[in-house]
């Protein structure tokens, strides 16, 4: 089963998901940082040039770097899969982005494993993994 734990938990970390979409679209880099434990991982095995990154500072430092590159994104995501045992849970998730790029209009799809740890009653990102499904790139516009 896909979901599976209590319902209370699987909202707040669907909330999670949601609001790290929102903080990437409104680039947000407080609000970002803030759905990451402090000693999180971040891993992009996609990109080796950004490989993986460790502690909630240096993968918020490292975001706001690399957003110079995604200019006007409109990123969203969702839940394929939650599962909570206690105050762990694993996820994954799909995520779709569309923005411009030196003259071409990019569509990424991907997805990440992630594991979420509850904290004071807050869950965050333990770890999260991305790898692309799907890249579409077309001339602005199309």
């Amino acid at each position: 089963m896909p979901f599976t734990g209590p319902a209370e938990d699987r909202l707040a970390i669907r909330e999670l998901l949601e609001t790290y979409a929102d903080a990437v679209t409104r680039v947000d880099a407080d609000d970002w940082a803030a759905t990451w434990a402090e000693d999180a991982e971040w891993s992009l095995p996609d990109y080796p040039e950004l490989g993986t990154t460790r502690g909630r500072a240096a993968i918020k430092a490292m975001w706001i770097e690399a957003m110079k590159n995604y200019p006007g994104i409109m990123f969203e995501a969702w839940p394929g899969s939650i599962e909570v045992i206690g105050d762990t849970a694993t996820m994954r998730s799909y995520t779709s982005e569309v923005y411009d790029q030196n003259g071409t209009t990019m569509r990424d799809r991907g997805v990440y494993e992630d594991t979420c740890v509850k904290i004071d009653g807050q869950w965050l990102f333990k770890t999260r993994s991305f790898r692309n499904i799907h890249r579409q790139h077309a001339p602005k516009g199309c």
